[in-house]
């Protein structure tokens, strides 16, 4: 039976997305107010609004945040995309900023806040039958008891997020044996034994607070997730029984940068000053260090016994964009279990004109028709099974295309055009066509059974013919074990009933994804971080 501890965090992060941003004060800071800082950060920093309350009662600097993944907010950065609109941004690490051409020019200066190094997260009977509660693994003896199914994990994914990527660099380092930053003839050579390491990988995620929640919701999914040392705490502190496991040969640590950027105007710079002087005096740093479990940024900072007293040893980061860029895909095309994702999308009546316009562009970006990088990292991949389901008055029949490992474009053109193809008519039937989407996830995840299964829902609109929401609810919970781990990621899309879906992704494990102002591509995109 699965728990629903988290229900209310999860609507509450829900709701954050649609509104893209976070506030720090009760009503909210005005982006236009010289003393607001408006940062572009990654999810991971949400637990520091609290204190970031008490820095604007101190300092009368406010913060604005807008969310986003690392890899896709950092490109925007580098391109120059961030001037004007942000001030400051605030991921996990600039490491792969500095290696994207002209991220030089668009930061001035940047403050190290705090660290979190990302380690193995597992269920402490787990660990303890397999010695780690008392002796520190490496990464291969990791990989070799993932390999003999000892445990299964989750992680996020590497394209998305940085704590996926600082797994992805940690383990391919290690597994290389030479102690140094990685090439890509080192790559190559241990993606046999990385695809080893992520054959027990049976959940993925596209930020660290979604895994935590999922792997905390239902714990059958997952024995242990790799994550923030800093999340793993907090789920200790919520009663979970789990072992931090830290590497012996190496951790990637994010040193959670306060960066700001060359754009911003002289006010914006100086309330940048403000409130990184507060946040680094000794008070605030042992403050970080207690209620969200990051160690401290500056050195001095008396934290007793909150963090265990082993070293901590470093691995190298890659040096270049060629060899951080090839670890990725080697992951997503080679090392990690394929996808199999139903998208089922709504082509009633009220999508003609723009609407479906916007929808057909947006399959288009996942078949390659988006080249930038973050464009390439979440288009259709070798090896998957993308099925798209239309609907309007009753569900459509379903076009189900099997991505081969290789020569992928006639799999590719064929999922193009037949979402070029979809005309906008008729009513709307959204839990009717949820039901077939289950009854064909099932199906699908008993021919593939070491996949990542996942329904995309996207409608403008509410329901209007057929099953009530109470039905859909029904038959899901009718459902139980079979329906375990196949979330429904939704697409709020123009009038779409916030309440309702954002209820189907609560009920199913899944997650709400904001296109209201009609960036439907984007959310597209955001979602493949999660498959």
């Amino acid at each position: 039976m699965r728990r629903r501890i988290l229900a209310a965090a999860v609507t509450a992060a829900a709701l954050a997305l649609l509104t893209g941003c976070f506030p720090t004060g009760d009503n909210g800071p005005s982006p236009d107010d010289p003393n607001t800082l408006r940062v572009l950060a990654g999810s991971e920093v949400k637990d520091m609004v609290p204190i970031l309350q008490d820095a604007a009662a101190a300092t009368g600097v406010n913060v604005l945040f807008t969310y986003t993944g690392t890899l896709a907010g950092t490109e925007l950065v580098a391109s120059g995309g961030a001037e004007g609109t942000y001030d400051a941004t605030w991921f996990p690490n600039n490491r792969y900023l500095a290696l994207l051409p002209g991220a030089d020019k668009q930061i001035k200066t940047a403050t190290k806040i705090m660290t979190s190094p990302v380690v193995f997260g597992l269920r402490s009977s787990i660990a303890h039958q397999l010695g780690w509660d008392t002796v520190s693994p490496t990464w291969g003896e990791i990989a070799q008891a993932a390999a003999a199914g000892k445990f299964s994990y989750g992680m996020t994914n590497p394209s998305a997020s940085n704590s996926g990527f600082s797994a992805l660099v940690a383990v391919a380092t290690a597994l290389s044996g030479t102690g140094s930053a990685l090439t890509t003839a080192d790559i190559d050579a241990v993606t046999p034994a990385m695809t080893d390491f992520f054959s027990a990988q049976k959940l993925t995620a596209g930020s660290s607070g979604w895994l935590a929640d999922r792997f905390v919701e239902d714990p059958t999914l997952v024995d242990g997730i790799i994550n923030y040392e800093s999340v793993l705490r907090g789920l200790q502190d919520q009663g979970e029984d789990l072992t931090i496991v830290i590497p012996s040969d190496g951790v990637v640590t994010s040193d959670y940068p306060l960066t700001l950027l060359s754009s911003a105007d002289s006010n914006r710079a100086a309330a940048y000053q403000k409130l990184t002087a507060w946040l680094t005096t000794p008070e605030v740093q042992k403050r970080i260090a207690l209620e969200v479990h990051r160690r401290p940024g500056i050195p001095g900072i008396d934290t007793g016994d909150e963090f265990p007293s082993d070293v901590l040893f470093e691995t190298p980061f890659p040096n270049t964009l060629e060899v951080a860029n090839t670890l990725i895909a080697t992951y997503l095309d080679t090392a990690r279990a394929p996808s199999q994702a139903i998208f089922v999308l709504d082509t009633s009546g009220s999508m003609e004109g723009d609407r479906i316009t916007e929808l057909k562009t947006a399959v288009a970006d996942l078949t390659g028709s988006d080249t930038s990088t973050q464009g390439s990292f979440t288009q259709f991949r070798g090896g998957e099974r993308i099925t798209l389901l239309p609907f309007s008055t009753t569900p459509g029949t379903p076009v189900i295309v099997d991505v081969p490992k290789s020569d992928t474009d006639a799999a590719l053109g064929q999922i193009r055009d037949e979402a070029n193809s979809l005309v906008a008519d008729g009513d709307t039937a959204i839990y009717d066509s949820l039901h077939a989407a289950y009854r064909l996830a099932i199906t699908q995840k008993q021919q593939r059974p070491d996949t990542f299964v996942s329904i995309v829902l996207m409608t403008d609109g509410e329901n209007t013919v057929g099953w009530e929401p109470s039905d859909f609810e029904q038959y899901y919970n009718s459902l139980g074990a079979e329906a375990e781990g196949i979330p429904v990621f939704v697409v709020l899309f123009g009038n779409g009933d916030v309440d309702a879906l954002t209820h189907v992704a609560d009920i199913t494990g899944g997650q709400v994804f904001d296109a209201l102002n009609g960036d439907l591509a984007k959310a597209f995109q955001e979602i493949r971080g999660y498959q």
